[in-house]
């Protein structure tokens, strides 16, 4: 598996990344990247793109990242991973990035795993954070 910094967005190649891929983070976690959902219209009329990533060392039992530090990361991986891998595409109004102890099927509940989301509205090519 490949492993891509995104701590500069410079670093990163254009194009799909692949399930799989490995992804480094300022929090030093290597998250591995594992699927991208377009869910159509969530919230009502607006059009969101969801990045999600496994994340184990968030886990509450034994994990050590904290909320800070993976909130922090996700900041990072709007700017830079998520607005990269919709280079050439038409922005959606809405990133979400999803970090997760484990694989969790999009949009069933799983209250054995730790979940953190965080929302982006993208303006003017920039990811700007807003609480769900």
């Amino acid at each position: 598996m490949q492993t891509i910094g995104v701590i500069c967005a410079a670093g990163l190649a254009p194009g799909a990344a692949a399930a799989g891929e490995m992804v480094a983070v300022p929090s030093g976690q290597e998250l591995r990247f594992y699927e991208r959902v377009d869910p159509g219209a969530w919230p009502a009329g607006e059009r969101s793109v969801h990045f999600r990533f496994v994340a184990p060392r968030i886990a509450r039992d034994g994990g050590d990242i904290t909320i800070a530090e993976a909130g922090a990361d996700m900041q990072v991986l709007c700017d830079s991973f998520a607005l990269a891998q919709l280079a050439g595409e038409e922005l959606p109004d809405r990133i979400v990035i999803n970090l997760t102890d484990r694989e969790v099927p999009f949009g069933e509940a799983a209250p054995e795993a730790t979940q953190f989301f965080e929302s982006y509205r993208v303006e003017d090519g920039a990811c700007i954070w807003e609480a769900f």
